[in-house]
């Protein structure tokens, strides 16, 4: 593994550590405050944020193991680590939605409005509220670079979304005394963490299943290499990831003649990696370079 990697996992490591912290904290204070207030939408961010302590720590373990060295059984190393914590993330968004839903559609079906206390409930909310943005900022920076820092980000996102939505019901309460507005505050809270949880099961099935990753076009870097001099064609392309960015990439090259009559598979083999590299944002390559004869009858080696 590489030192920019190595400290890139350290650096998630200590973001992780301080958000667990905060939402941590924020998680007690919002049961207390649900209790002394009654408020079910409270209740739900504080369900909601449950899920974040639980997958903030799921994803700290994930940076944990992902930064152990390949080994002969893992010749990848433990990268994929990752995804599997962001697969638990999604796991756990889908069970608060729904646990959320439930519990909401029976206080409104029943009919019954309970008293909820505003002030507590507004209070509570508000520190809820600065808490997740500290620790969304946090998160923020490494988000893009990770699936498995990405779930942990969109969980505190989603806890800060629910916050403000705790806070118009707590107003809608305090002014108009319209107490339904806190089952209906927790269907929306439920709404909203349900496509976040879909979106980041999609990217865990995407890379579990070796698609191609959302961003890389096969197409053209298949033009890209057919375009390097001295190369003829290209098959057996195959592009996956083993986490989010870090893609791989293996293909069969045919070459001209001359390539090896002259010695230059090693700079050609440099050319192809470096193009990768470069343009794509592919730093694990492999390529076999191979004379058109043997193309030719490569299919039936295979069978």
């Amino acid at each position: 593994m590489s030192h920019d990697h190595t400290h890139g996992h350290a650096a998630n490591r200590r973001r992780l550590l301080i958000a667990i912290g905060i939402v941590g904290a924020v998680f007690v204070v919002q049961v207390i405050g649900s209790w002394l207030s009654g408020s079910l939408a409270l209740l739900a961010d504080a369900g909601h944020m449950l899920s974040d302590v639980t997958g903030l720590v799921v994803a700290l373990m994930a940076t944990i193991v992902a930064a152990r060295p390949a080994s002969d059984r893992q010749t990848f190393g433990y990268q994929r680590a990752e995804v599997f914590g962001a697969l638990i993330n999604g796991l756990i968004l889908v069970v608060v939605a729904v646990s959320v839903t439930v519990g909401a559609i029976t206080r409104l079906a029943s009919g019954a409005e309970a008293e909820v206390q505003s002030t507590p409930m507004l209070v509570v909310a508000v520190i809820g509220l600065v808490a997740n943005a500290g620790a969304l900022l946090l998160l923020r920076p490494a988000a893009g670079n990770s699936i498995n820092m990405r779930g942990a980000y969109l969980e505190v996102l989603g806890d800060l979304v629910g916050s403000v939505m705790v806070i118009a019901a707590a107003l809608v309460i305090m002014f108009t005394g319209f107490f339904a507005a806190d089952a209906i505050a927790s269907l929306l809270i439920a709404a909203l963490i349900v496509p976040r949880a879909f979106s980041l099961l999609r990217d865990v099935v995407r890379v579990l299943s070796e698609s191609a990753p959302a961003d890389t076009d096969v197409a053209e870097i298949r033009n890209h290499i057919c375009g390097t001099k001295g190369v003829v064609a290209v098959h057996d392309v195959h592009v996956w990831a083993i986490t989010s960015g870090a893609p791989v990439f293996t293909a069969h090259v045919v070459v001209e003649p001359s390539v090896f009559s002259s010695g230059k598979t090693g700079e050609l083999l440099d050319e192809l990696s470096g193009c990768l590299s470069a343009h794509f944002d592919v730093e694990h390559s492999t390529f076999q370079l191979e004379p058109a004869e043997h193309a030719a009858h490569e299919d039936e080696l295979h069978r």
